[in-house]
C-alpha cells in the first residue's frame, strides 16, 4: 500500500537533471542518500515521508515509486545501508589495530560504541527507534526484516574467536558470547544517548565490560 501524501505545502523540488538511460540505480541511491540525509538532520524517522525526500532529491513524489512502494520500502534501504556501513567500519578498525587478537577486539568495540556516537539518528533507527513497520499495510515481507546485522555481528564473533584460539580468551561459547557483547555494547550506547547528564566513567566502563563479556585473560 502507497504511503498518503502530505498535504502541508511547501516549496516546490529543484530540478533534477533526467538519468540517461540504464542509469535508473543513481535514482534509487539519491532517494535512500537523501533520507539518510533527513535521518541526520531531524533525527526523527517521521521526517523521512515520499514527499519529503521526492523534495530532497528534486523530483515528484510519484517518481520515488518504481523504485519503492512506500516509506517503509526506502527505511528498510536506510536500515541495510547503514548496517553495512558499520560492518565496513568495524572490519577497518579490526584490520588498522595490527595482529594482536586482543587490540583487535578492544579496537571493535571502541569503534562500535564511536559509530553509535556520530550518527545517533542512524544508529537508533538501525536497532528499531520509532522506525519498527508492522507487516501489515506495507510493502514489506518477514523476510526483509530478518538478517538485519547478521554480518555486522559476525565481525564481532570472528574477531572474539580469533581471540579464543590465541588463548587470550575463556569464551567458552565464542558465537554466545558475541551476541552477549553485541547487547552490552548496544546498551552502552544507547544509554549514553538518552542519559546524557549521567557521569559516565569514560571508556573504563567498555573496557569493563569486554574484559568480562568477552572473558579476557591477562596480558
Amino acid at each position: 500500500m502507497r504511503q498518503t501524501e502530505e498535504t502541508t505545502p511547501g516549496p516546490p523540488p529543484r530540478a533534477r537533471a533526467r538519468n540517461r538511460r540504464g542509469e535508473g540505480g543513481r535514482l534509487r541511491e539519491d532517494i535512500v542518500f537523501a533520507a539518510a540525509a533527513l535521518l541526520d538532520e531531524t533525527g526523527d524517522e517521521r521526517a523521512i515521508t515520499l514527499r519529503s525526500v521526492a523534495r530532497r532529491v528534486g523530483i515528484s513524489a510519484p517518481s520515488i515509486y518504481p523504485h519503492f512502494a512506500d516509506q517503509p520500502a526506502i527505511m528498510l534501504a536506510v536500515v541495510r545501508r547503514e548496517f553495512a556501513a558499520l560492518e565496513r567500519h568495524l572490519r577497518t578498525a579490526v584490520h588498522r589495530a595490527g595482529d594482536d587478537p586482543r587490540d583487535r577486539l578492544r579496537a571493535l568495540c571502541r569503534a562500535y560504541l564511536g559509530y553509535a556516537q556520530r550518527h545517533p539518528g542512524r544508529y537508533r533507527t538501525m536497532f528499531g527507534g520509532l522506525w519498527m513497520p508492522t507487516l501489515d499495510g506495507s510493502s514489506l515481507t518477514e523476510e526483509d526484516l530478518t538478517g538485519l546485522g547478521t554480518t555486522a555481528l559476525g565481525v564481532v564473533a570472528d574477531t572474539l574467536a580469533d581471540c579464543v584460539a590465541s588463548g587470550q580468551s575463556a569464551a567458552a561459547d565464542p558465537r554466545l558470547d558475541a551476541v552477549t557483547l553485541w547487547l552490552c555494547l548496544h546498551g552502552l550506547a544507547q544509554q549514553r544517548a538518552v542519559s546524557r547528564t549521567f557521569p559516565w566513567p569514560g571508556e573504563s566502563i567498555a573496557d569493563a565490560i569486554l574484559t568480562r563479556v568477552a572473558r579476557l585473560e591477562d596480558a
